[in-house]
């Protein structure tokens, strides 16, 4: 479902909260395609998404009006823009009388009717389609996507970092790391402090992280916490999900996004907070590949949650790895992939 042409571009601002312990905070509201986009004032770094077909009005004919994205769900928003109010009625209405009517059919009508549910179900569950195209795309359509992302990501943050004989090291701490699988190590210049995974199994780096210690231990461990993340939480549907329903659509009639769908979502990726990792599945990572824990939980931050379980569950702590992430070498020459 594509938004309204009317109200494509309206934004206004609304009252949110995540819970019912939460305390409500001042939000930017804004139609997107098939979703309702909840942003931080006066930031805008995206808070949520609510597909428009779920949404629900808990007062109907009450002012303001209040929201819940759908069923069940902990997440309220409170408006008072009459314009918003009578976009998102307005939206729901379509959607109600697009709804099929079995009582008003007998016999193998209501065996079309049924079929007819089903169909309009499909188009009208965003979530649903995304999920099912992201899982069969095959490996040569996710690394073009990857692709897509990162090229949106460099208007932010610059092109890639690559001196000539920093390269081949990087491309050889990718193909330890990242296991044999498909994808690469991208080093970015500015903009990024830590590392974002990219669909098709890629994974870029702040520069900092190559730049600013004195081992490869605390690089490698970023690269393996967003190989671990992006198991758990794939970004090939985080990123089908802000392309929206019609991009999906495309991408599974044509193979290919529109050009713009993710115009703006290198945006999206440097202010998220990334959601977190069980310590236990991180350790198991670093043990599988043969890297120290210990470095990465420092640069956490005694803040972070997961430093503390990291530091103590190392696997390498009374005994370091088999073989360097990198030798010395190696390193202070990656370290330099930067300077030209």
């Amino acid at each position: 479902m594509t938004a309204l042409t009317e109200y494509q571009r309206l934004e206004s601002r609304g009252l949110w909260r995540d819970g019912p312990a939460a305390q409500r905070r001042e939000v930017i509201v804004s139609f997107g395609d098939a979703s309702l986009m909840i942003g931080e004032s006066p930031s805008g770094r995206h808070l949520s998404h609510w597909s428009l077909p779920a949404i629900q009005r808990c007062n109907p004919g009450q002012y303001p009006a209040l929201y819940i994205p759908d069923a069940g769900s902990s997440e309220e928003l409170e408006l008072d823009d009459p314009t918003m109010i009578a976009a998102l009625d307005k939206v729901q209405a379509l959607i109600a009388r697009r709804q099929p009517h079995p009582g008003r059919v007998r016999g193998l009508a209501a065996l079309g009717a049924f079929a007819a549910m089903v169909a309009v179900g499909l188009l009208w569950l965003p979530g649903a389609l995304i999920d099912h195209t992201a899982s069969v795309l095959p490996a040569a359509s996710r690394d073009d996507i990857g692709k897509a992302v990162l090229a949106d990501l460099t208007r932010l943050t610059g092109s890639p970092c690559a001196a000539p004989d920093a390269q081949p090291v990087l491309d050889a701490l990718g193909d330890r790391l990242l296991d044999g699988r498909e994808g690469h190590l991208y080093v970015l210049p500015q903009g990024l402090a830590g590392a974002v995974p990219l669909p098709g199994g890629s994974v870029a780096l702040g520069r900092g992280l190559i730049e600013g210690h004195d081992t490869p231990e605390v690089a490698a461990g970023y690269v393996l916490a967003e190989e671990a993340r992006a198991a758990v939480h794939d970004p090939l549907r985080d990123a089908l999900g802000f392309a929206g329903l019609s991009g999906a659509i495309r991408l599974l009639t044509t193979g290919k996004l529109p050009p713009d769908a993710l115009k703006g979502y290198g945006e999206v990726l440097l202010s998220e907070e990334p959601p977190a990792i069980a310590p236990s599945v991180l350790l198991k990572r670093f043990e599988e590949r043969g890297v120290s824990a210990t470095p990465y939980a420092q640069s956490l931050g005694i803040d972070d949650p997961t430093a503390a379980p990291l530091v103590a569950g190392d696997p390498f702590a009374s005994e370091p790895p088999t073989a360097p992430v990198l030798n010395d070498f190696d390193w202070v020459t990656l370290q330099g992939i930067c300077a030209s």
